[in-house]
């Protein structure tokens, strides 16, 4: 595997991010995974990321990752609404960065997967600064529902917020526990803890 990096210069958000990558993407579908969100596929089947990929195959439309999140929580995620095609599959005609919770289009959060068409480089660099201030990639996916089309895919696994302290420690604990060489021993060390 060859393997390339680019260095984002400033902390202008996650559309600023995306963007610092297009020399290397060019003009092909791409994916983006956010590192704080471990997602695991369900047991024995196939990752998050590679479903996504099998449902662009499809839709060959920009797919992001949703999951439902509880309502007091709609505020930390892009949220999105639409058209349902199929139990897992939403054509997108709302998409909304970080509202408030009664303001909220539903209770659909976008988790951190993407899969994207190129197309959304020229929809971030040509937008305005979104929440925060920043230059947001949520805005960039939005203005493609008018043009390419957008699709949120209800993914089957678990997510993980790596970005909370809680949320490490849960991926930690279960995946250790999970371990074929690991988790019998991890799971003896458990039992002799004491409260």
């Amino acid at each position: 595997m060859s393997f390339s990096a680019v260095r984002q210069p400033r902390a202008l958000g996650l559309g600023h991010a995306v963007l610092c990558a297009q020399p290397l993407v060019g003009n092909e579908p791409f994916a983006v995974l956010l590192p704080d969100d471990l997602m695991m596929g369900p047991e024995g089947g196939p990752s998050v990321l590679a479903q996504m990929v099998r449902q662009f195959e499809q839709t060959p439309t920009c797919i992001v990752a949703v999951q439902e999140v509880p309502r007091e929580h709609v505020k930390r995620y892009g949220i999105v609404a639409g058209l349902k095609v199929n139990d897992r599959v939403t054509k997108v005609d709302r998409m909304v960065e970080k509202p408030n919770p009664d303001e909220a289009p539903s209770r659909m959060g976008v988790a951190g997967r993407y899969v994207l068409t190129p197309a959304v480089f020229e929809m971030i660099r040509t937008n305005p600064r979104g929440a925060g201030g920043e230059i947001q990639l949520t805005d960039g996916i939005a203005r493609l529902m008018q043009t390419e089309g957008v699709h949120a895919f209800l993914y089957e696994g678990k997510r993980y917020d790596c970005g909370s302290k809680d949320g490490f420690l849960e991926a930690t604990v279960e995946l250790a526990l999970k371990h074929p060489q690991l988790g019998p021993g991890f799971r003896e060390f458990l039992r002799g803890l004491k409260a």
